[in-house]
Formats: structure tokens, sequence, C-alpha cells
């Protein structure tokens, strides 16, 4: 076996009221996990899905500098506005600012600081560190270093800079011109008064035109106009002072006007504002109390559910405007409140972005559509509103932009999920933005329409990109059969939903029998040749994954998989293989298949249901054994926590759900497959004043394999979704617990007994 480890609102953020405990949840949550290996999560001062994560971006670069931090990086360039989350690809760091005392260099390396971990403070919604060493500075001397924290409401960050004592130079450099991987193509700031300043940055990058506006207010006047001789480059200086500077940042998509009317209230503190994002993080993390049997646990699940909480992220601004994906902006007419007191996803949606679908389908979605009711219109409204904008449905949408990044139609599952879960207002726009979104002449599925599948030799990863869109088609067709009920006579609805079913189950066509394995196809029905074939090896066929990985990519019709590969003990037998398979990868493998069990690869998203088919093929106690084997080993409480990208939440939420005890195996619908709880007791809260209550009964290390599910104190009604649970099952099978989503959502108590 091989892994990749090692060692605000100022008032409420939403509408929901949500009880609060006294007890801080915050203080569990640990930031660096995730900043080692290849976890390549943000590190800063944020508020749950706000538009703005403000924190250092360090002189390195890179593949694990995708958020602008990693725990190797030793010297920081500024500190941004903007940054990723745990993604592959790099992006952001917009409108950056830099304190210093002397001369600089307005470059990238002439701005690079040194600076250590161990002089670095970093907790939910705040980021402190003292600049100028890279070695742990003694308490007396903590004067002589240039002290920045920060901390965020949502769309402002607040900085306190404390100068060196006796410094005779206090500045400040605003840093337009550099970002995290991308180049900017134009920007520009104004001084509106001393006090007052705003600018934008308008970017290239994996968003190709990215337009952010900012406005900022300093708590003393600038001494004079910025010196902007170097292009992007700002320089402020003040009169030296024993009073820290604040310095606060509002953004906007929009404008500048708008980003000025984003700034928070005149007389709003540091220490109001730090404490305002430490109560929202509270709140949030509160929509999930659970205990554990151990602190490193406890750690590890509120750190999930932190990272879960970054993303999606606001991206409109506080009276509504936003900047849609034709790059147009949308007025909403309303007033501006005074103070970001409303609530973002309440009667007037809010939009979003940082859409990373092809991850987050597969777990982050279905857990927002439990512990996040209220924004779930807000999600849903999003992509009809990207919908109307672009022609699509999005793909990874990105700051106003579709990056067109991964493959399928990921929008379409969540969309769906959505709908048949009661959160979509207009099912029939929804099915247009389905329907349409899958049946264009695009990414393939120009092919999808005339052969049933994306042709190798016309498109690479075309066996992923085929899997893909028949998860997306099963998961429209779903959704068009619960619209149907309300709609008979629509009889173009009826038959495209038709068409998608069948086209959904098409992935036989792509099995070789000669290996056993699926293959990408040729337009004319031919496989390659079988002289290079290696199921271990990432080919042109595949996205970021192998033919091990992808012969499991049929979450939306298990019963017909197991048949495909010759019956449940046969299929079992093929599951076995895949988690006992040595774990070599070829040298063109990319990185982000990690985390492996055999050639099970947990550090990317594909496999990510896989351990949960055992359930579904009568083999519920595999599931139970590997999910708890994934949870010890392949997630920790260091830095190098996470064996893969964290993926704008979804690794985080693949390891809450199984905590909590269930995961949604099948693309949409809300049917959640059991497997091992980890925690001893949860409250979810689910919306409308009602809890969901999970108490676990007779756990211990060795105790992980459920005997017994009540349900308000009756046996969990017996399941008849799946063969595993209808069947009459062979010696040595057992049928799932299968655990309905209308169940949760209604509130009540879930107990689970627990077995050796």
């Amino acid at each position: 076996m091989t892994t990749t480890m090692k060692r605000i609102s100022f008032t409420l953020l939403f509408a929901l009221p949500l009880m609060v405990a006294a007890q801080s949840l915050t203080q569990y949550v640990d930031p660096r996990i995730g900043t080692g290996d290849h976890g390549h999560v943000f590190v800063g001062a944020n508020v749950p899905f706000g538009m703005v994560n403000a924190g250092p971006t360090q002189l390195e670069e890179g593949w694990d500098w995708t958020s602008g931090y990693h725990e190797s990086g030793t010297q920081i360039v500024g500190f941004a506005q903007t940054h990723l989350s745990g993604t592959g690809c790099s992006d952001l760091g917009d409108v950056a600012i830099m304190p210093a005392t002397g001369p600089l260099n307005y470059s990238r390396e002439g701005l690079a600081t040194a600076y250590s971990h161990e002089n670095e403070q970093v907790r939910p919604g705040y980021y402190s560190i003292y600049l100028g060493t890279n070695k742990k500075i003694a308490d007396g001397d903590l004067s002589k270093y240039i002290h920045t924290e920060v901390t965020a409401a949502r769309r402002n960050a607040v900085y306190r800079i404390t100068f060196p004592k006796g410094a005779q130079t206090h500045r400040l450099i605003v840093d337009l011109a550099n970002g995290v991987g991308d180049r900017m193509r134009n920007s520009r700031l104004t001084m509106l008064d001393g006090t007052h300043c705003a600018g934008y940055r308008i970017s290239h990058g994996w968003a190709y035109e990215q337009h952010c506006y900012f406005a900022m207010s300093f708590s003393r006047p600038v001494n004079a106009e910025p010196d902007d001789t170097t292009e992007g480059y700002y320089g402020l200086s003040f009169a030296p002072s024993e009073e820290p500077l604040i310095v606060t940042v509002a953004i906007s998509p929009v404008s500048e006007f708008n980003a000025m009317q984003n700034l928070l209230p005149e007389g709003s503190t540091f220490e109001q504002v730090r404490s305002e994002a430490d109560a929202a993080w509270n709140r949030e993390l509160g929509r999930v109390r659970a205990t554990f049997r151990s602190d490193r646990d406890r750690r590890i699940f509120y750190t999930a559910m932190y990272h879960f909480m970054v993303a999606p992220q606001t991206w409109d601004d506080a009276n509504g405007d936003w900047r849609g994906a034709d790059n147009r902006v949308y007025r909403t007419r309303r007033a501006w409140p005074l103070e970001e007191n409303g609530a973002p996803f309440g009667a007037a949606p809010s939009y979003l972005t940082t859409l990373s679908l092809w991850d987050t389908y597969r777990a982050a979605a279905p857990l927002s559509t439990i512990i996040l009711p209220d924004m779930m219109p807000s999600i849903a409204e999003t992509y009809l509103r990207i919908f109307r904008e672009q022609g699509k449905l999005p793909v990874w949408h990105l700051m106003s932009q579709e990056t067109d990044c991964m493959v399928g139609c990921p929008a379409v599952p969540i969309l769906a999920d959505a709908l048949l879960k009661g959160y979509v207002k207009d099912s029939l726009e929804a099915m247009k933005a389905m329907t349409s979104s899958l049946l264009m002449d695009e990414r393939g599925l120009d092919d999808m329409k005339s052969h049933g599948y994306v042709c190798n030799d016309h498109h690479g990863e075309s066996l992923s990109r085929t899997l893909e869109y028949m998860l997306a088609d099963w998961s429209a067709a779903q959704a068009g059969k619960a619209v149907c009920k309300n709609y008979p006579d629509n009889e173009e609805l009826r038959k495209t939903i038709d068409f998608l079913e069948r086209r959904s189950h098409g992935y036989a066509q792509l099995y070789d029998r000669r290996v056993n394995f699926m293959r990408g196809k040729n337009s004319d029905g031919s496989f390659d040749g079988l002289e290079d074939f290696n199921p271990q090896h990432q080919t042109r066929a595949f996205t970021e994954g192998n033919a091990w990985q992808y012969l499991w990519l049929v979450p939306q019709d298990v019963d017909g998989l197991v048949e495909m590969l010759g019956g449940r003990e046969q299929a079992v037998k093929r599951l076995d293989s895949l988690f006992l398979a040595d774990s070599q990868l070829n040298d063109g493998a990319q990185p982000d298949i990690s985390g492996l069990i055999g050639q099970y690869a947990h550090g990317n998203e594909p496999s990510h249901h896989i351990a949960y088919l055992y359930a579904l093929m009568g083999q519920p106690r595999k599931t139970a054994a590997l999910v708890r084997q994934i949870q010890r080993e392949l997630y920790d409480d260091q830095p190098a926590g996470l064996c893969g990208n964290e993926d704008v939440g979804q690794m985080s939420a693949w390891y809450i759900l199984s905590a909590l005890g269930f995961y949604q195996v099948e693309p949409c619908g809300g049917r959640y497959v059991m497997g091992s709880p980890l925690v001893q007791d949860a409250t979810l809260q689910v919306g409308a004043g009602k809890n969901f209550e999970i108490h676990v009964h007779g756990a211990s290390e060795k105790a992980i394999y459920i005997k017994r599910v009540m349900l308000n104190g009756q046996p969990l009604p017996a399941c008849d979704a799946f063969k595993a649970c209808t069947d009459r099952l062979p010696k040595g099978f057992t049928a799932p617990f299968i655990l309905r989503h209308e169940d949760i959502m209604r509130g009540g108590t879930l107990d689970v007994y627990m077995t050796k």
C-alpha cells in the first residue's frame, strides 16, 4: 500500500436562526492542515463563503503554490485579498499590500521578506505574522519587526500593521502588478482624499478576464500622492506613529463605486471585526455539533468543516449587483445596506463563484443540501443565472469567467439533486438548463449524440468525458421524471429524458472484454490495440486517472455495473483487486493520482464513492473497513494532513459525511449508503429549527461495523433501491443500510449500534 501521507457580517451571516453553544468550535480548527504535501489550502483570514480570502502570498511559485501559500515557503511578497483554496490551478492574489520601512525595489523579488512559522498565528478569521526574520523572535524583541495582522468580513479585509518601534519611515506598497499565476492586463489606483483610495486590477489567468475593483481606507492620512513610476506598484507613506496603521480593503466585481459602498462603516474596529469573524465561523461550524473519541478526530473534523465552508464564495456586492458570466454588469436596483448585516442566502439570492463542480458534485454538494438548506436557493439560482448569461450551465466558474476546466457537465447532478430535494423554484427552467447543456455540440457532446460515447480519435480524455456525461444524463433524467409528474402533457421533455436515460446506460459498450476494463473507443467502433495496454497507466483516454479507477465511475447504475462485471461474486472480486493491485503508476501520470491504496486513489475525486460500492454489492463490512482505513491513514491533523488537493471542499466533505456515517453514491436523489460512523454523537441543524441527531453505541477501534440502525425508535426502513437490498442474497452477503434525505431533513434521531 502506498499513500502520500507525511508526518460577517456585523449581525448574522444567514437568515436561518442558528443555535450557538457556549463552547467555541473554532478552537478545534487548525488551518495549517493541508498546507503541506499537495493540499493547496488557503491560509489567511475569511468568513464562511465570503468574497475575501485575505492573507499572505509567498515568493515561491509552482504547482504547490496554487493558493499562494505552502508550508515550505520562506518569503512573503504581499497580503492579497483573493486566494483560491485547494485547487489544481493557480489564479487570483489580487490587490496585494505590503508594509515596509526604507527603500524598496518595486518588483516581486524586491518586496520579498523573510518570515518564520514560529512567529505566525492562524485561526478562522484571523492571521498574524512578524516580518523580517526566518528565526523565532524572543518576546522582548517583537517591537523590532513589522507585525501584520488581518481579519475579514464578507467583502472586506481589515489589517492592523504595527511598524517597528523607532522606524522613521512607515510605508505601504499596493501591488497590482503581481498575482498568483496570472498576468495583469490593466490597473489603476486613485487617491480620493487623504485617507481613501480606489482602483481596479484586471487580469488574465485561469479566469480569462477577471475584474477586481477595490476601495481602501486608512486610519492615518497618506503623506503624499502615491509613487506610481513602476507600472502596477503604488507606494504610500504615512507619518510615523506608535499607533498601528489600520487598513480596510473592500472589493467588488462591478466597480470602484461599488467597492466604496462595500466598505465597512466608519468606526468599525479591528477587534470588532475579528470578534464578528470568529462568531460567524462558530455559527457555521455549529451546523454540525459532534463529539469524538479523540482530540485528533475532532481537529480533523472541524478543520474539514472549515475548509468545506471556504467556497462557494459570494461574488456580488452588498446591494446585490454582480458581474455575469458574459462579463456584463447586472444591477438589482436594491438599496445599499448601511453595513454587512443582510442574509446573503435569503429571499434575495446571492451570486456565487469558485464553483469547482467536477470535484464537489460528489460529496460537498450533497452535504450542502443537508446542513446548508438556506444556501441552496442561491446555489440553484446562481447556476440558472450563469445558464442565462452564457447559454450553458457552469463547468468551472471563477470570478465571472467560465474556465471550462475538467470534463463532463458537473453542474447537472448538483442542480438535479437540488431539484429533487425541493430547492429549485422554477423546475422547468432548471430542466431546460440541464437538457440544453447536455445536448450541445461542444466538448465531445456532438459525439455523444452521434455515437453514444466520446470518440477517442476525436477528443482526449474520451473515456472520462463519456462516463461523466452519462452520470449527468442519468441525473437529468431522474429530475425530469419528477418534473413530468407535474407536467404530464410535456411530451418534448418526456422524449428528452427518455433519450438521456437510455444514453446514461451506454457505458457497457466501452467495456473491452479482451482486458476486462473500460477503454476509450474510436469513431469506427474499435478499441486501440493491446500491445501497450496497462490498467495502471494514465493515457489519453483518462482525466487524472487510469483504467483501474474509471472502471468504477458508474455511480448511477451500480446494479448494471455489477451485471457487466459478471454478477455479484465476480464484481466483489474485481473490487478486491483494485485495493490489492500494485500502486505503481506510469511516469506520465499526473500528481493528482495520489492517496493510493492499491490503485484506489483517494487523493482524486473519481475514486471517492468506490469504498461504498461494496455495501451496494452486499458487502457492507468491507465498506466499513475501507472507510475507516481511509479516515485513519489518508487524513491527519498535521500540515501534510490531506493526501491530495483539497479541491474546494470535496476532500473535506468526504470526511465529514463518512464521519457522520453515510455517503450519497448516486449523483443525485438523496439515498445515502451507510458506512462506519466515526462520531460518538452528532447534532445536525437541518433547517426551520429542526435537528437530526446521530447517536453511535458500542463503537471502538475494533467495533467499526454497523449491526443495527434505529430511526426515531423504529428499525430503519428496508432498502428498496438496489439489488443488494431486494435480492435474495447468497451466504456471506448482507443488505446495506440506506438512509434517505427526507428522513434526515424532517429531523429526528438515528441510533447506530456497532459490533466487531
